[in-house]
């Protein structure tokens, strides 16, 4: 299933137009084409690479806290399947982060206050799923944000996950899916609607999309939301996404000190 969202066009200043917002109202995401181009991308898979081979040759296994989750590609070679804090070590992606564009992304959360959490929940994340014979992170269940926040003894707060899309996934490659509207539903059916992260079912109401490389997703935080998994093997299963997290409440910047959360430990048991 597609609905016809509004499109946003890239390379100009970013300014949610009134229907444009009333569709995120209703529906919980939007989708930005060629949001960056492919010189963009191939600038960001260039550092992402080079923090990799750093953090790989210091045996790094933790960022502030937050656990990084490792694998193995096609060629059967080590990789980062999941980076945290990734801006923190790059200079490119710390000033991507500072994109006007994206910056005023943040009107989708009014009334509340929203920021780009550079230094908090997990900072800049980036996934990157590869599918091969041994791989347990090609996937992932349907899940909404939420959680978290119930974990670290908050109430649940607005927020938004904007993904960066850093390869071209057509929908039958597998990739994002969400439940429209979901996210105006009660605490309860936020928690409980499906099992969080187990249940990989296809729902006959979810909505894919066809990306190509340099695309932006966004959907609100309260949404349901899972990861397909591609029918490809190798190379042509990869997806690559930059996650750059919009929240509100209190700024609470983690540290080489911070302890792990108990939900990235619970999240490692169920992923598969």
């Amino acid at each position: 299933m597609v609905l016809n969202e509004p499109r946003i066009d890239s390379h100009v200043a970013l300014t949610l137009t009134t229907d444009q917002t009333a569709f995120f109202q209703k529906n919980g995401f939007l989708h930005i084409k060629n949001f960056v181009d492919r010189d963009v991308v191939q600038l960001f898979l260039r550092e992402l690479q080079r923090i990799e081979a750093d953090w790989l040759a210091e045996k790094v296994d933790k960022i502030n806290g937050t656990p990084l989750k490792f694998g193995r590609d096609e060629n059967g070679q080590t990789i980062v399947q999941r980076f945290a804090f990734s801006s923190l070590f790059s200079p490119v992606l710390r000033e991507f982060l500072q994109d006007e564009r994206l910056q005023a992304l943040t009107a989708l959360l009014q009334p509340y206050d929203g920021r780009i959490s550079e230094l908090e929940k997990d900072g800049l994340v980036v996934n990157h799923y590869v599918r091969t014979p041994e791989s347990n992170f090609s996937r992932m269940g349907w899940h909404t944000d939420s959680p978290r926040d119930l974990f670290l003894g908050h109430r649940i707060r607005p927020m938004l996950n904007v993904g960066l899309h850093l390869d071209d996934c057509p929908m039958s490659n597998g990739g994002l899916r969400v439940l429209p509207g979901t996210h105006k539903q009660n605490t309860l059916m936020t928690l409980f609607r499906k099992r969080q992260f187990i249940d990989h079912r296809p729902d006959p109401r979810e909505v894919g999309f066809d990306i190509e490389a340099g695309d932006l997703t966004i959907h609100n935080g309260s949404l349901w939301h899972r990861v397909e998994q591609s029918p490809k093997l190798g190379a042509e299963s990869r997806r690559r996404v930059m996650y750059i997290p919009i929240i509100t409440g209190e700024y609470q910047p983690k540290s080489a000190s911070s302890k792990t959360p108990f939900y990235h430990r619970f999240a490692a048991r169920i992923q598969n």
